[in-house]
């Protein structure tokens, strides 16, 4: 697949529909794979861990999810489509549910997770779900026995930046194969829990000044985060 450098990660330079037929060949790999849904307090939080960083590189592929990674790769000369995370594991589960591919449903919590799992099986009927489990645990290690006796051929983890990363190294070596994404906060829409942002803010690449209007406890997290994040970028082009 071809990439575009950013710092020290080569970020997918595709489009969506590709992005997905790369990910089925990895769910059919004879390895365990994962996708990073990469967006800035990602890049952020790798500056400061080093561990984070080497697992952001080696991740199978880093899906321009952030809008900012795209604005971040224009201002050095690059062009890539943004691929929305969300957007993107629903359409793969569609594609999923052709094939009867196993998958595994990770995060939140029980209530909304019970939710999520309604909704998705009412729009996805065919969807072959074998494991589900909340994200509210200490250790890992009961769910990473589970998944190994499930064999999901697809998990999708939605624990949040960075524990979702973390947790899918770790369930990575109870698994034969398949692919793992971390979502976010995915299931939380999908449960109907929260709104996501009207389409034209979605086109814009604005879901996220949709959600600091809507939430405003996530100001907290964008900033000073994004501002750092480019200012990087813009030491970067200049050689600073």
């Amino acid at each position: 697949m071809k990439t575009a450098k950013l710092f020290e990660y080569d970020i997918a330079d595709t489009n969506e529909k590709e992005a997905i037929d790369a990910a089925l060949r990895l769910i059919d790999g004879n390895k365990p794979a994962q996708i990073v849904t990469i967006n800035p307090e990602m890049i952020n939080y790798a500056f400061k861990d080093d561990t984070f960083a080497g697992l952001l590189q080696e991740a199978d592929i880093l899906l321009p999810d952030g809008v900012g990674i795209k604005i971040a790769l224009q201002l050095l000369g690059k062009k890539v489509n943004r691929i929305a995370g969300i957007d993107f594991a629903y359409k793969l589960l569609i594609e999923c549910a052709k094939n009867s591919v196993p998958i595994a449903l990770i995060g939140t919590s029980e209530e909304i997770l019970n939710k999520a799992v309604e909704n998705i099986k009412s729009q996805i009927p065919d969807l072959k779900i074998v494991y589900i489990h909340n994200g509210f645990f200490e250790t890992p290690e009961e769910i990473y026995k589970n998944l190994q006796t499930a064999a999901p051929k697809l998990v999708l983890a939605a624990l949040g930046s960075p524990k979702q990363e973390f947790f899918i190294k770790g369930a990575k070596k109870y698994l034969k194969n398949g692919l793992l994404i971390g979502i976010g906060g995915s299931f939380d829409v999908w449960s109907g829990e929260i709104k996501r942002a009207p389409l034209l803010f979605q086109k814009l690449g604005l879901e996220w000044l949709y959600r600091v209007t809507t939430q405003p406890k996530r100001l907290k997290r964008i900033f000073p985060a994004m501002p750092a994040f480019f200012l990087k970028v813009i030491a970067k082009k200049f050689g600073v």
